[in-house]
């Protein structure tokens, strides 16, 4: 299965730039945070997209899953006057030769529940198609059949809160790298919040925190970087002694295979 993914990740990015494999590798140093973050290598995360509103405010990360369609949070409220921006590293530069991509259509889960935060994901297609290159590449989505198991080391990146009280958000992308926790153990934190389409990572010394919201948790899977988590919800304090919730793109990918065949 994982094989064919990869097939259909290169047909839908030109041969040259396979889902999951950057073409700048990233640096992983263990458990870094967002929250106190630690810089990105420019461009290793070439899925990386900024939501943007029309004064260039971030207000959301997303992940490209093609050259047509960007993967986010429901929660992030996107509308077809927002942009998406991708192949930036700093956002303080104008130097970077970015993409700023014009929303074509938003389709919000029809499930997303804005109380339980529940299906918290968010599909949009472009109003025209990216140019794939060295900073700018898709990621691999984890199959319906996938089970990350906890203690998996992933990675999530953004341009979110270093420190909840923060006064702006980085310049710079950030990442961290977080363990995976299991249901069951995320339960202990967050009780009956958790449902069967969210996955847990952190509680590690490092977290996710706002401004992070629809950006990706990665995982390794065959030597890809896969999407196995949406950045969802979470310490009002972005505490790094409490996990992170992430919509589960596994019990979601159904529904994204289907809005994108059918759009």
């Amino acid at each position: 299965m994982a094989f064919l993914w990869i097939l259909s990740c290169l047909a839908f990015a030109g041969a040259a730039y396979g889902c999951g494999t950057p073409a700048i590798r990233p640096i992983v140093t263990g458990y870094s945070r967002i929250v106190n973050g630690e810089e990105a290598v420019p461009h290793s995360w070439p899925w990386q997209v900024s939501l943007q509103d029309y004064t260039g405010f971030h207000f959301c990360g997303g992940s490209l899953m093609n050259e047509n369609w960007v993967v986010t949070a429901a929660h992030c409220n996107v509308r077809t006057s927002h942009r998406v921006v991708v192949g930036e590293h700093d956002r303080s530069s104008n130097s970077e030769a970015v993409q700023v991509m014009r929303v074509g259509k938003v389709f919000k889960n029809p499930s997303y529940n804005s109380f339980t935060t529940n299906n918290d994901i968010t599909l949009i297609k472009l109003a025209s198609p990216v140019q794939m290159n060295a900073h700018v590449s898709p990621v691999c989505l984890a199959e319906t059949t996938d089970n990350f198991p906890g203690g998996t080391r992933c990675v999530t990146s953004g341009w979110g809160l270093t420190r909840y009280n923060a006064p702006d958000t980085p310049a710079l992308l950030q990442q961290a790298t977080l363990p995976l926790l299991s249901n069951n153990q995320c339960t202990q934190y967050w009780g009956s919040r958790i449902t069967d389409k969210m996955i847990c990572a952190g509680a590690s010394g490092a977290s996710s925190c706002m401004g992070d919201s629809g950006g990706p948790l990665v995982c390794e899977k065959a030597g890809a970087w896969t999407l196995v988590g949406i950045v969802s919800w979470g310490s009002g304090t972005c505490s790094p002694s409490m996990p992170g919730v992430y919509a589960r793109v596994s019990a979601l990918r159904a529904w994204v295979d289907q809005t994108i065949a059918a759009n």
